[in-house]
């Protein structure tokens, strides 16, 4: 499959010059027999791009002119893929102008126009039988994302002002080095000029960036997503939960959580996670309906004491 994928763009990139070409000629630039060349163009027409054909005596194939994107080649899953991958980022965050969501809602709209003719009706119905929840997360501008991963192309030293949570600011310069998707929020990981060490940093707060001209040589770095969720968790304290069921509804209840799922004896699993506040887990431990014991800090377990008390006389 991967030789044919080569062969259709090597055919592709070779008619896109304007070049009519003789069939012997075409055949011999792509090191490919006649028989085979005649299959790559009929799945090229498949396709939907315009590939024009003369037959016999000065014969010649070309690509037809004024189409200005060709379609896609892709499969009928990769586009399948291309359009659920699209809603379910367009579902994500407020929608602002220039974010990553609000040009996914654009992209969604207008991607069957690139696709294939033979694809685009059932895209199209896909999109009408498609609905997506929204997802409470905040939007990231599409043009930082870029800006960003052009800085770690280029190695070049980035400047910008950082919001932290409290709402404090301060400017920040660094040597970009990944970015990383992690709990539908969009993180840099940079080593930090100015404090010598490396830092993850919430895209969705970063505000004015810039590019500079100066560039850096790189430098052994962590694990980026282990760094990140090391550092998520740094302030967490690890709580445990010994549950009366299989891992399988355990891991579905707590499928919004970075969990150590341990499967034990008798159906029971045991449950590892780090936490800064002990109401976390009550939605997850509450849809399981299974018997549990808890290990914990004990200020975790005075604050699990009480809710129950509060639930008792709610409960009456």
């Amino acid at each position: 499959m991967q030789d044919v994928t080569r062969r259709m763009l090597a055919l592709l990139a070779t008619l896109q010059t304007g070049r009519s070409f003789g069939g012997a000629e075409l055949a011999a630039r792509l090191g490919v027999s006649p028989r085979t060349l005649r299959r790559d163009v009929d799945r090229l027409r498949e396709y939907g791009y315009p590939v024009e054909t003369r037959p016999g005596p000065g014969g010649h194939y070309r690509l037809t002119a004024g189409t200005a994107m060709p379609p896609l080649m892709l499969e009928d899953d990769e586009a399948i893929a291309i359009l659920l991958g699209l809603a379910a980022l367009a579902a994500t965050g407020s929608a602002d102008a220039g974010s990553v969501d609000e040009a996914a809602t654009r992209a969604y709209g207008k991607v069957d126009q690139y696709l294939p003719k033979r694809l685009r009706h059932r895209i199209a119905r896909l999109r009408a039988s498609l609905e997506t929840g929204d997802v409470l997360a905040p939007s990231t501008s599409a043009g930082d994302l870029g800006e960003l991963a052009d800085a770690i192309a280029a190695r070049q030293i980035v400047m910008f002002d950082y919001e932290r949570k409290d709402g404090a600011v301060s400017s920040r310069r660094v040597e970009p080095h990944r970015q990383l998707h992690h709990l539908q929020r969009w993180f840099l990981l940079a080593w930090d000029l100015d404090r010598g060490d490396w830092r993850t940093f919430r895209t969705d707060r970063i505000r004015g960036l810039r590019l500079s001209t100066n560039r850096f040589q790189p430098r052994p770095s962590p694990p980026a997503m282990d760094y990140l969720v090391e550092g998520i968790d740094r302030n967490r304290r690890p709580v445990a939960f010994v549950v009366e069921a299989p891992p399988g509804p355990v891991a579905e209840a707590f499928r919004h959580d970075t969990v150590e799922l341990t499967a034990l004896d008798d159906g029971r699993t045991r449950v590892a996670l780090r936490l800064d506040t002990w109401q976390w887990p009550l939605v997850a431990l509450a849809f399981l309906d299974a018997d549990f014991t808890i290990e914990a800090p004990d200020d975790f377990v005075q604050g699990f004491h009480r809710f129950a008390e509060r639930l008792r006389a709610a409960a009456g």
